[in-house]
């Protein structure tokens, strides 16, 4: 899935299923609308990807319903954020399928703005798998915003005893 991508200065945004990535695409919209500028939503799918995908007829197949899915991502994330794709923008949506910071860097030029959600992740999660986020701060030829994802609010306590680690002595 990949449409014809606007001249000029672009707002390139990663989209994907997370809070930070609704964030992100939230604050794209407000800077596209202010600055008047053509917003690209890109999501690119992680799915594995053979280095020759003619050798194998499955990964045709494969890379095809990914790219499909990418599309429903898109549209979806947009219903979500926006009430649907705005019509006093122009957007583009373009579905990748391999490594997010290495295609998001890829489609973006001198004179685009690139912008991303940073979510909170577990120390699993940052081990083994890359922050896009960072990856594409340390290599990309242009302006990156890292949208940040705000803090839940704090739930208000029901009884008078605050939430302790399970570490902690608790002294009579």
């Amino acid at each position: 899935m990949e449409q014809e991508l606007p001249g000029g200065p672009r707002l390139i945004v990663g989209v994907d299923e997370s809070p930070a990535a609704r964030w992100a695409l939230a604050w794209a919209i407000g800077a596209a609308r202010l600055h008047r500028m053509a917003l690209v939503a890109v999501h690119v799918s992680r799915a594995p990807v053979h280095p020759f995908p003619e050798a194998l007829p499955v990964q045709h197949a494969v890379r095809q319903g990914e790219e499909a899915r990418c599309s429903e991502v898109i549209t979806s994330v947009f219903e979500d954020v926006a009430g649907g794709v705005p019509d006093d923008l122009t957007i583009a949506a373009v579905g990748r399928v391999g490594d997010p910071g290495y295609h998001l860097v890829d489609l973006a030029r001198e004179g685009d703005l690139l912008v991303l959600g940073r979510g909170r992740r577990g120390l699993l999660s940052r081990i083994f798998l890359p922050s896009t986020s960072m990856y594409c701060a340390r290599h990309a030829r242009t302006t990156v915003v890292i949208v940040q994802q705000p803090a839940p609010p704090d739930e208000p306590e029901i009884s008078g005893e605050r939430h302790r680690r399970f570490w902690t002595r608790r002294h009579p």
